[in-house]
């Protein structure tokens, strides 16, 4: 190998394996902020289905509708990179 192809390598390797970036700090931000505001908020409250009404507390709500938006978004991002 050359230098230059070391080199290459190297910082290829340091992208791939991350590191703490202005990035992921802010995700790991905003993870923490969201798992908060879910938790604190446990009380029961009715949700209406279409026809359907559930009751169900709102931490659990709020968890699904967070897990739905970011299967929603990494769905998007994803389709977007090919």
């Amino acid at each position: 190998m050359s230098p230059k192809e070391t080199a290459t390598a190297t910082t290829g390797e340091a992208r791939a394996g991350g590191g703490v970036t202005p990035g992921r700090i802010t995700l790991a931000a905003v993870a923490v902020l969201t798992l908060v505001l879910v938790f604190e908020n446990t009380r029961e409250v009715r949700i209406r289905l279409l026809t359907a009404e559930v009751s169900t507390p709102l931490c659990l709500a709020l968890l699904a509708t967070t897990l739905l938006g970011a299967v929603c978004g990494f769905c998007a991002a994803h389709r977007r990179t090919r």
